[in-house]
This record gives structure tokens, sequence and C-alpha cells, in this order.
């Protein structure tokens, strides 16, 4: 009696690891935690999108069902917080696992889509989507476009527009539509053609103080300043004080701060030098430096762009 064999039948397989590795997927995401302090989980989300986009490619690879993913997205929170920055990493990660054919960003708002007069309006959207075409197309302040009390207000035919756009060229195109959580809400409750055809929506969070700390200390490095220690008490100080003032906008606020901080710390330099300046003195902002802002004398009241 011969003995029955079973043979194993070799099952196609691909290798997930080497795909993540040779895709740059990898190298964007490190860009991500490189340039972006904090913003955990958004990071952590953009590390799942890419995830499911690299298995949906192997699945393709496989010979599984696919479809074409939707990709449109939302990004919610406060201005400041990287949502531009997120934006433009996704646009280089979809380019990298062949979801668009260009990689580039066109980040706009109303103006850049909405006309005054009739028969503006179409032509100055379609020719926004035209450079947008095989990327992404970032819409900042995307409530904008929608002014019911407005009766000559012409941002519905944007709106109309692109809703086909995204509908029907969802291939070639990723929309990201940005704003505040609350007003992107009632944005949607308006229109729900956006929220259906939007399927990954990505909340930013304010950033903590000390987040807020490291953010400056890194971009006063990108320009060869550094804080001394009593400075970086001070900057503490202004970070906590600044949160509670009009106007806020998280990493924006920071920048500006640090301008202004510049600005001072040359005019002081001008001042009181009278002999040769080090190379160390160039790049030491001082406490007095970023102490001279107003909002410590005016708590109340948010910082004038030349104070």
């Amino acid at each position: 009696m011969i003995a029955a064999q079973t043979v194993a039948t070799a099952q196609p397989s691909v290798d997930l690891a080497a795909d993540f590795r040779e895709s740059g997927v990898a190298e964007i995401l490190a860009e991500l935690d490189r340039d972006l302090i904090g913003l955990k989980p958004v990071k952590q989300r953009i590390r799942e999108t890419a995830a499911l986009l690299l298995v949906d490619r192997a699945r393709s690879r496989l010979g599984l069902s696919t479809q074409t993913p939707t990709l449109h997205m939302s990004f919610t929170g406060n201005p400041g917080t990287g949502k531009t920055t997120v934006a433009l990493r996704m646009a280089s990660l979809l380019h990298r696992l062949g979801y668009v054919r260009k990689g580039h960003l066109v980040s706009v708002t109303r103006d850049d889509l909405v006309g005054q007069y009739i028969g503006h309006t179409a032509p100055k959207t379609k020719e926004v989507l035209k450079k947008a075409m095989g990327g992404v197309l970032f819409i900042d302040e995307a409530y904008y476009l929608y002014r019911p009390d407005n009766e000559r207000d012409y941002g519905q035919e944007a709106i109309e527009i692109l809703l086909q756009v995204m509908e029907n060229q969802r291939d070639d195109l990723v929309v990201i539509l940005a704003g505040y959580a609350d007003r992107m809400e009632r944005f949607y409750q308006s229109n729900p053609g956006f929220r259906s055809r939007i399927a990954h929506h990505i909340d930013f969070p304010d950033y903590e103080d000390a987040e807020l700390l490291s953010i400056a200390q890194t971009m006063l490095a990108k320009q060869n300043y550094v804080l001394d220690e009593e400075a970086t008490g001070v900057m503490a100080a202004y970070i906590c004080a600044r949160r509670t003032q009009p106007h806020f906008a998280n990493a924006r606020s920071i920048r500006n701060a640090l301008d202004r901080a510049r600005l001072r710390h040359a005019n002081r330099l001008f001042e009181t030098s009278v002999g040769p300046v080090t190379a160390q003195d160039m790049s030491t902002i001082r406490a007095d430096d970023i102490r001279a802002s107003r909002v410590f004398s005016t708590p109340t009241a948010a910082e004038g762009p030349t104070t």
C-alpha cells in the first residue's frame, strides 16, 4: 500500500517590511518626527494611514480584490499646530506609494477659489484644480467657502465643482480641508457631500508649554541662535503668559515672538557694543531680549507686531 503524500502548495506572498524600507515611507515618517515636536496622535494616524496604503498596494500585487481608496482628508485644529506641514509630508508619502503622480502640494484659501462676480468662480476653481492634479490640494479655513448669509456669494459654485472632482477624479487628486474643529463641523453639516467623500479625519491638538519651548529652541537653532540659561526661563514664562492672551496661534505665535526677540537682540548689540563682537554675542538671545515684550506688561492684551 502506498502512503498518501500531502504536497504543500506554495502560496504567493509579499515582504511588507521590505516594502516599507523600499517605499521611502520610513524616511518621510522620520522627517515628521524630526520637523514636528509633539503631535503624537497626529503622527500615529499618519503611520496608520501609511500602513493601510502599503497593505492595500501589497494586496493588489497578490491579485486580491482592491479599489482605489478614498484619501480625501480633514485636518482640524487651532492655527500653528502643523497642519500645512503635515499636508506637505502627506503629499510626499502618497507620491512614494504611487497614489498621486507628482506629490506636490497646492495650498489655497477661499480667495483663490471664489470669484467676485458671475462667471468668475468656475474658471478660478478649475485653474486651481488643474494646478493641483496629480498631487494634494490643501484648502485652509475651508468653512469660508460657504456663506449662507450672503445671497450674492459664489462659494456654492466652487463647492459643487470641488465635490464633482473629489468624486470623479479621486485617483488623481487628494483634497485636504482644514480649519477650526467647531467651524469645520458646522461646515460639514451644511455640506454633507464633503463629509461623505472624506475618509480620514485628523485632529491636531494644541502644543503643551514644554513642547512650545522646545519648538522655540529648535527654531532658533536653525538660524544659529541660542537662548542663554536665564533667557530660557523667561521664554518659558512668556509661553505661559502668551497662551492666555487673544489670538494665540501655537508655533506661529512662538515664531513671531522669536522674530521680535532677534530684533531686540540686534538693536542691543548696536547700542551697547563699543568694540569687536564675538560670534557668541551675535548668536545668544538674552533674557532682556524676551522680557521687553509687552506680554509681560499687559497680560490681557495680544502682543502687537512691532513690540
